[in-house]
């Protein structure tokens, strides 16, 4: 029988993009889907390229019965989340997909995100959701904290290299350009088509982006030390797509060969052959990511890219993957989408 899953804010980006996903999921069945300022309109009005799907209409989170679900998507704003998640049954295996139980320490929450955590207790219990590297966790795991789009892309460049040591952990440049639904669906005036298109910009520059904290509980936890690296995000007039693009110092051959041996049994993560670089258009729509490297013209130096789909590798389906592991699925079932292209 199919598990049962509610989407809990399934009027956002990442709420269609896990009922597009789940729609033809073998093991999965939408039993409920929340919506608070759309409450008991049908998907197909908020999502007209839904409506094909024979789904449940929108309801208020009070309104769901979760006897018989199984696990509940929480695709809700920053903050929240946290409240929302410690109102639900305790036996309700859960996947956010907000920032709110990335950061294991409550004093890193409040310095990343401005305010005390309001449900510490279910921080601590909470498994960080990058599935290649917690797989084991996660199966166990009643509630997983998604990552963030920008923090997995560059986890899944970096995270290898460090623990291998093959690069300089004090000279990191993370570069990074992300299509416009990672700012969500929220109407924003800097993200009107006249004030985006035809340019793109810096933001969060000079390590202020919120994503840093991830990085600095990660990468520090893996090298034993503090690792800070220099990281800026740009928007681009792009719908979706992530491409990380980091300059390190160290070997590029030995830097290709630690990332290829590292990817080579995952599923989803391709890592090209030496000298050539991914393009977002190459994983949209997809669960894949692709990661290049290529030899700096400077010896001692490399360039490592990394691209994915920030709604679907970097956020919705990432928490299916994860969902899978959590219910005893296997872990590719559902995802195996090719990259819609061009």
């Amino acid at each position: 029988m199919p598990k049962k899953i509610a989407i809990l804010g399934a009027s956002g980006y990442t709420g269609a993009e896990l009922i597009r996903i789940i729609a033809t999921h073998p093991s999965l069945e939408i039993a409920a889907l929340s919506g608070e300022r759309r409450a008991g309109d049908p998907v197909a009005a908020v999502f007209p390229h839904l409506r094909h799907l024979n789904l449940p209409d929108l309801v208020k989170i009070d309104d769901i019965d979760f006897t018989g679900i199984d696990l509940a998507f929480c695709a809700l704003p920053h903050a929240t989340s946290q409240r929302v998640i410690a109102a639900l049954p305790r036996d309700l295996k859960v996947v956010d997909l907000s920032a709110d139980f990335r950061l294991r320490d409550a004093a890193d929450y409040e310095t990343w995100y401005g305010q005390p955590h309001a449900a510490t207790d279910l921080q601590a219990e909470a498994v960080y959701g990058l599935t290649e590297f917690y797989r084991d966790d996660i199966r166990s795991a009643r509630l997983v904290a998604g990552t963030g789009c920008n923090a997995a892309t560059g986890q899944f460049v970096l995270r290898p290299l460090i623990s291998a040591g093959v690069i300089d952990l004090d000279e990191i440049i993370l570069d990074l350009k992300c299509g416009v639904s990672g700012a969500g669906r929220a109407l924003k005036e800097n993200l009107l088509h006249a004030e985006l298109s035809e340019g793109y910009q810096a933001y969060a520059v000079g390590g202020i982006h919120r994503h840093l904290g991830e990085f600095d509980q990660e990468f520090s936890a893996l090298a034993g030390r503090p690792v800070q690296v220099q990281f800026t995000p740009h928007l681009i007039p792009a719908n979706r797509g992530i491409l990380a693009t980091t300059y390190v110092r160290g070997d590029a051959t030995a830097i290709h060969a630690t990332l290829a041996e590292t990817y080579a049994q995952e599923p989803f993560i391709e890592v090209l052959p030496m000298g050539e670089t991914p393009s977002t258009h190459h994983v949209r729509g997809s669960n894949f990511c692709h990661i290049g490297v290529v030899q700096d013209r400077r010896d001692g130096r490399a360039i490592v890219v990394g691209a994915l789909d920030n709604l679907t590798k970097g956020s919705s389906g990432q928490a299916v993957q994860n969902a899978n592991l959590m219910l005893d699925i296997a872990e590719t079932e559902g995802l195996m989408l090719a990259p819609v292209f061009p």
